[in-house]
C-alpha cells in the first residue's frame, strides 16, 4: 500500500472519530450508569440508605409479585399486537391492491392512524370509543339490546391490545401495499389462466413476495412494541391490579412512584436482555429470508 493510500485511509478515520466517540458516548455512558445504579442502594425516599447493594437489586425485582405478570402481558400484548396487525394489513393491502375509484383516498384514511401521537389514541379510544356510557361501543351495545361493556375494568389487556394495534395497522399496510406494487403482473395473470384460485395465488405468490416486508414489519413493530407506555398510562395505569402491567410500567412504577431508582436500573437492564433475546431471534429469522 503506497504512502498517500496510508494517508487517506488515516484521514479518512479522524473525520469519522468524532461521530464514532459521540455514538459511543450516546450509547455506553447511559448504559454504565444503569449498571451502576443497579448495584447500589439509591431510593430517594431513603437517601440514608446507600451503599453497594450487589444482586439484591436484582432479586428484589424479581421476587415482586408483579414480575411475572409484566412479562406475560409484555409478551401477549406483542404477540398479539403483531399478529394482528400483520394479519389484517395483509388482508387490506390485498384488498385495495387493484385500482379502484377513490383508491388514493382510501391509502391516505388508512395510514393517518400511524401519525397520531400514542397518548392522543389512547386518550381517544378511552373516551370516544370505550366509555361505558357515552362511548361509540357503548351506544352500538345498548342500540343491540345489550349491556354496554366496561372495557378497560374487565378487558383491560385487551383494551390496549386494540388501541396499539390500530396505531400500528396503518405501518403494517402501508409496507404491505409499497411490496405489492413491485409485484410481477404477468406471474399474476399466467397463474390466474393456468386456473390458479385465489388461495394457491396467495400461498406460491404472495407470501414469497411479501416474505422481506413482513419480516421487516414484525422486527420493527417488535422494538416498538417492547417500550410501549403511554397507552397503559393514559388508559388502565397498569390495572386493574396487575392486569395490564406490562414491563415498561412496571419499571416506571418502580422508578417514579417507588421512587427506587436502584431497582428500577435493574429492571432496566432485565427489559435489554428481553430485548436482546427478540432481536437475536428475528434477525435469524430476517437473515433467513433474505437469503431466500
Amino acid at each position: 500500500m503506497s504512502s498517500q493510500a496510508r494517508g487517506n485511509r488515516t484521514t479518512s478515520r479522524l473525520l469519522m472519530s468524532p461521530a464514532v466517540i459521540s455514538l459511543l458516548l450516546w450509547m455506553l455512558v447511559p448504559l454504565g450508569m444503569t449498571i451502576y445504579f443497579s448495584l447500589i442502594y439509591y431510593n430517594l425516599m431513603n437517601p440514608f440508605l446507600e451503599g453497594w447493594a450487589g444482586l439484591s437489586n436484582y432479586e428484589f425485582f424479581i421476587s415482586n409479585p408483579a414480575f411475572g405478570d409484566a412479562v406475560w402481558n409484555t409478551l401477549l400484548l406483542l404477540g398479539s399486537t403483531v399478529v394482528i396487525t400483520v394479519g389484517l394489513g395483509l388482508a387490506i393491502a390485498l384488498l385495495i391492491n387493484d385500482p379502484f375509484p377513490g383508491r388514493g383516498l382510501v391509502r391516505i384514511l388508512l395510514i393517518s392512524p400511524f401519525f397520531v401521537m400514542p397518548t392522543v389514541n389512547a386518550l381517544l379510544w378511552k373516551h370516544m370509543m370505550m366509555n361505558p356510557i357515552y362511548g361509540f361501543l357503548a351506544q352500538v351495545w345498548t342500540f343491540f339490546g345489550a349491556e354496554p361493556v366496561d372495557w378497560l375494568t374487565d378487558l383491560p389487556l385487551f383494551s390496549v391490545i386494540i388501541m396499539v394495534s390500530w396505531q400500528w395497522l396503518p405501518f403494517a399496510c402501508l409496507i404491505f401495499i409499497t411490496s405489492l406494487q413491485s409485484m410481477d403482473r404477468e406471474q399474476l395473470e399466467a397463474a390466474r389462466m393456468d386456473g390458479a384460485n385465489f388461495l394457491q395465488q396467495f400461498r406460491y405468490l404472495y407470501v414469497p413476495h411479501l416474505a422481506r416486508s413482513i419480516s421487516v414489519v414484525i422486527m420493527i413493530e417488535v422494538i416498538f412494541l417492547l417500550s410501549i407506555f403511554a397507552e397503559i398510562y393514559t388508559t388502565t395505569a397498569g390495572g386493574p391490579g396487575t392486569e395490564s402491567t406490562n414491563f415498561a410500567f412496571l419499571i416506571f412504577t418502580e422508578a417514579l412512584l417507588n421512587f427506587d431508582v436502584g431497582v428500577a436500573s435493574a429492571g432496566a437492564l432485565f427489559a435489554i436482555i428481553l430485548a436482546n433475546i427478540v432481536a437475536i431471534f428475528l434477525i435469524r429469522m430476517i437473515g433467513k429470508n433474505l437469503e431466500n
